[in-house]
């Protein structure tokens, strides 16, 4: 469901935060930790429930002085939608 109206936000089975053992932001959920990297980490700390995809992919642009993270984005939040790690709230 990734198109650019659509809002991500944390699956509630998970819990994200920064761990400062891993150095890292993880998601947490009953069954264990999932380590993730600094590109995953900087998607899903803003996938709140009310920022867009396209909002997101701006905010991440400016935050890095990148342009065209559209794809990369969208790419990524189709596989941590197959994970269950994010759900979708309506447009």
């Amino acid at each position: 469901m990734t198109t650019a109206t659509a809002r991500p936000a944390i699956n509630r089975l998970f819990r994200f935060q920064w761990e400062p053992a891993q150095q890292a932001h993880v998601l947490l959920y009953p069954e264990g930790m999932v380590k993730l990297n600094q590109s995953a980490g900087e998607i899903l700390k803003r996938c709140d429930g009310r920022r867009s995809v396209a909002e997101i992919v701006a905010d991440l642009e400016a935050a890095f002085n990148a342009s065209g993270l559209g794809a990369d984005v969208e790419a990524f939040l189709s596989m941590a939608e197959a994970q269950n790690w994010i759900e979708w709230k309506d447009a």
